[in-house]
């Protein structure tokens, strides 16, 4: 059953980071998929030609969504395409296997492919680059340092070394990048509550939640 999920996220500091990956430490987790403490994502974010996905997130839009091409640490053995849905605050997430050739067809704009697909959401992809003229548009890399905690299914985050690249034949390869500057952005993300172990140590001494967005930023260097 598809669920919705709570979206906290931070914009902080190198000392906060510093801090709180050392206090998250004592009491979550490390993610089983880090590599010396960390991984690399790449994601290849879809717009329109009216750039209508970023609108409607600099609008502060409650009910949004957007598509994403992903994998990890630069294995193209393991790619998927993601949907991120938004509903006043709250986040689904739903995804589907990719092959790295059909990936590379649809960077390539070829998408016949996806008409008839088994799986419902490259149909709807099909569609809606049919339809409201989806294309791929930008990709954004990052480092990830992840924190799993059991009770409220907690999932804590801080990404770094942002970086996007309009050099989206080489979304395998070596893409010619930009860096974002001076971005760490702390995520927590929970089920119907947040523990108030892991709500403390994020609390930050009361700075505001803030709603930033990766491909947003990305495309306003």
């Amino acid at each position: 059953m598809e669920k919705y999920r709570h979206e906290l996220k931070h914009s902080i500091s190198y000392g906060d980071f510093l801090m709180l990956t050392g206090k998250i430490g004592l009491i979550a987790k490390p993610d089983e998929n880090m590599r010396d403490g960390e991984y690399f994502i790449r994601s290849l974010y879809f717009d329109s030609y009216s750039d209508k996905v970023l609108r409607e997130k600099l609008d502060g839009l409650g009910e949004r969504e957007k598509f994403r091409i992903r994998f990890y640490n630069m294995d193209s053995g393991f790619v998927r395409l993601e949907k991120k849905s938004k509903k006043e605050g709250l986040c689904l997430k739903r995804s589907a296997v990719l092959t790295k050739e059909q990936a590379e067809k649809i960077i390539a704009e070829d998408i016949h492919f996806l008409e008839n697909s088994e799986e419902p959401l490259l149909r709807e992809l099909y569609i809606k680059m049919l339809t409201e003229k989806l294309r791929p548009k930008i990709i954004v890399d990052y480092k990830r340092r992840a924190f799993v905690f059991p009770y409220g299914n907690v999932r804590v985050t801080f990404d770094y070394e942002i970086s996007s690249s309009y050099d989206l034949e080489n979304f395998f390869g070596e893409a010619a990048k930009i860096p974002v500057p001076n971005e760490i952005i702390l995520e927590v993300k929970y089920d119907e509550f947040l523990p108030q172990i892991i709500a403390d140590i994020t609390r930050l001494g009361g700075r505001q939640v803030c709603s930033f967005s990766k491909y947003a930023a990305a495309r306003y260097i």
